[in-house]
């Protein structure tokens, strides 16, 4: 298969822990051929079709840290790929919105996209957990001080997070006390200009903020716990959390096993789930992680069953 990465640039990536890379090391051991680029680089005018103008074929060199040879640049037709895997990291901004148009277009020129553009837009990572409301703990989604205010006063110990951050970035707590709350809302919110999230604090996350892989309507039967470290209250490994991989206890399967199947109808074809204890709390599906640190440490190939379903989804 002709298979294009649209992602971060490529001198980015850590390639001991990169997901897509891990994606690309799979497909290339089975003579896929590779193609990269960024999101910047979807272009599409009047009587041609969405290309990415100067995308990068390239092989694996196995170097850890030259780690991709470029053999061929050139302006590359969406539709005459195989399959797209859009791998671009969050955050979900115009910029990111725009791109999934012109996925969307790709895939109206037969293009074959993963994740699909559509429902990358009508799932936002935080805000695609309100659907399911049977999964979550207490959350309140608000611009309104007042209300984010009355949230504290009802649960006590709450969390207050930007809808568009990622790694953990912006996340902050409330105790009891009440301590800093005005201005946390004024930092987050923006005067009313910003929405923000607020949850009940859930004491589980001592014990990881859990990460439940779904590829292709099928559930990984291990997840990466991310547990905070020293004062921290955030597992994101991004913020200095660290990553277990371990069994997927049987709620989280439960959790798993309904969303699997609802998620997969809608083309969305690697999903995150963020758990803690018996809750969702985010539903990632931009760019979602965890693949290498599963199979370090649990020997099962994340990456096999990704490109599997792949494959499948592509008719390949």
């Amino acid at each position: 298969m002709i298979l294009l990465f649209v992602a971060d640039p490529l001198e980015s990536f850590k390639t001991y822990k990169d997901t897509t890379f891990s994606m690309m090391r799979e497909a290339a051991k089975r003579g896929h051929v590779l193609w990269a680029c960024h999101p910047a680089d979807l272009v599409w005018i009047r009587g041609g079709k969405v290309s990415a103008h100067g995308a990068r074929r390239i092989t694996l060199t196995g170097d850890e840290h030259d780690w991709f040879r470029v053999e061929q640049t050139t302006d590359l037709v969406l539709a005459e790929t195989d399959a797209i895997v859009m791998r671009k990291d969050p955050p979900f901004d115009s910029e990111f919105f725009y791109a999934t148009h012109l996925l969307s277009q790709a895939e109206r020129e037969g293009a074959k996209v993963f994740n699909k553009p559509a429902s990358l837009r009508d799932h936002p990572e935080k805000l695609a957990i309100l659907e399911f409301p049977e999964l979550i703990g207490p959350t309140l989604v608000t611009r309104s001080a007042a209300a984010i205010k009355a949230f504290h006063a009802e649960h006590r110990d709450i969390i207050l997070k930007p809808l568009d951050g990622m790694g953990g970035m912006g996340i902050f707590r409330v105790g009891p006390d009440g301590l800093n709350l005005g201005s946390i809302i004024e930092t987050l919110n923006q005067g009313g200009a910003e929405t923000v999230m607020v949850q009940r604090y859930l004491p589980e996350i001592v014990q990881g903020d859990k990460r439940v892989l779904l590829i292709g309507g099928e559930v990984v039967p291990f997840c990466l716990a991310r547990i905070p470290q020293g004062t921290e209250i955030r597992g994101n490994l991004a913020a200095g959390g660290k990553g277990v991989a371990q069994p997927l206890t049987p709620r989280d399967r439960e959790i798993a096993e309904q969303l699997a199947p609802v998620l997969a109808a809608r083309g969305l074809l690697l999903v995150g789930l963020d758990v803690i204890g018996d809750c969702v709390t985010e539903i990632n599906v931009t760019s979602p992680t965890g693949f290498q640190e599963i199979t370090k440490q649990t020997g099962f190939d994340v990456a096999k069953l990704f490109v599997d379903a792949l494959e499948r989804a592509a008719g390949a």
